[in-house]
């Protein structure tokens, strides 16, 4: 397996593996690093090998080039020698990016079989981080990209049907792409029945909304800060916490809070099991996106990860995320709009009645795609990919 991002903390990458681990089978991960981290490290059935990359220094294209090129250069290298002692029957590749499938060129001409896990497209990514339109040359040389990527597969997979209908529209048959959403690990997300914890209209008591991820422009951290300047108004008990890895964009946003007074806290990024109980101190967990072809395709894990403990989410009506919720599951407001965001956190702390309501609706969503479930698509498109290569050995 070979993922751009630090293992154990990217949550897909480690549910993957620990659903492989659970069925038998030995795993060699490829993943980043850090000075923190050690370049080797063997567990029980995992042999984790680490690349220091500095990710966070985002820079611009020609940087993340640089990076993605350096990385793909060592897991080919790395997968293809050791191909030729450990006789690989998988490659399990994540994107981003997508060309990373690279490095399953020389275990898949020996015989391995390919799964490439499209966390996100690209093409649409691009177009949202640098404003870029669809018919530029780096968008359309994306959309090429992922074509010849997936064409390099024998199984996609995809966190949810937005992203499944995107790609078989334009690089893949729909009969190879397979839906696993990011639903969160039972194992560490433990299931909680909805309940309203408090009122903000109590003077001793702070209403707690909670923005937890990645802390960048698309993902509407300024509009979550934007709302929050109109409840207090009339709310001053409200406080908004913030978790997640430190960046500039951040920085910019909490000397806007400072400036005009609000009451924001930023936790620092946590783990998923200290992520946990800051989740289940707060009275509502937003998701502001912004409108952008990025957000419209994509289903936030956040979303179940609020639900699961018990918590009413509010969240931008896209198709990424109507596709599975209908209209009275989550508190829904137009991406972008700074003004409806701050009235569903009002109605949310002026009806706890109907929104434990609601949050109960948004809960039978998430028990139909628990990770238990969705862990065997996993494990059947494993086991259907292995027994192919195992009857086309006997065969030949």
């Amino acid at each position: 397996m070979v993922t751009f991002s630090p293992y154990p903390f990217d949550p897909r990458p480690r549910r993957a593996i620990d659903a492989l681990v659970s069925e038998g089978m030995m795993v060699d991960l490829i993943c980043l690093g850090n000075k923190a981290t050690p370049k080797r490290e063997r567990q029980a059935n995992i042999d984790v090998t680490r690349v220091r990359v500095n990710k966070e220094d985002r820079g611009g294209k020609l940087k993340y080039a640089f990076r993605y090129a350096r990385f793909i250069a060592f897991s080919s290298l790395v997968f293809g020698w050791r191909s030729f002692t450990r006789g690989y029957d998988l490659v399990y590749v994540h994107n981003m990016p997508d060309i990373l499938v690279l490095c399953s060129l020389i275990p898949r001409a020996l015989g391995a079989k390919v799964i490439l896990d499209m966390h996100d497209p690209m093409p649409e990514l691009m177009m949202t981080i640098y404003n870029a339109g669809p018919q530029t040359r780096s968008v359309r040389m994306l959309r090429k990209l992922e074509k010849w990527s997936q064409a390099c597969a024998n199984l996609v997979l995809t966190p949810n049907i937005a992203c499944k209908r995107l790609f078989s529209s334009r690089s893949c048959n729909a009969e190879k792409i397979e839906v696993v959403m990011n639903s969160p690990d039972e194992k560490i997300f433990p299931f909680r029945a909805a309940r309203s914890r408090t009122s903000a209209k109590l003077k001793d008591k702070s209403f707690v909304v909670m923005y937890h991820g990645s802390l960048v422009e698309r993902n509407g951290l300024d509009l979550a800060m934007d709302a929050l300047a109109r409840v207090q108004k009339t709310n001053p008990n409200i406080e908004l916490r913030i978790c997640g890895h430190a960046t500039p964009f951040l920085d910019r946003m909490m000397e806007t809070a400072r400036s005009k007074n609000l009451k924001v806290c930023y936790l620092g990024p946590k783990k998923l099991e200290e992520l946990i109980l800051e989740i289940e101190d707060c009275d509502v967990g937003v998701i502001p996106n912004h409108r952008s072809a990025f957000t419209e395709i994509n289903t936030p894990t956040r979303i179940f990860e609020y639900l699961t403990l018990g918590k009413p989410v509010i969240a931008p009506c896209t198709p990424g995320i109507e596709d599975y919720f209908p209209p009275n599951s989550l508190l829904f407001f137009e991406p972008g709009n700074a003004e409806q965001l701050a009235q569903q956190i009002e109605y949310v702390v002026a009806h706890p009645a109907e929104v434990v309501t609601t949050t109960e609706r948004g809960q039978q969503v998430y028990l139909d795609h628990t990770w238990s479930k969705e862990r065997q698509g996993v494990v059947n498109g494993v086991s259907n990919l292995l027994s192919k290569r195992k009857l086309n050995g006997a065969q030949a």
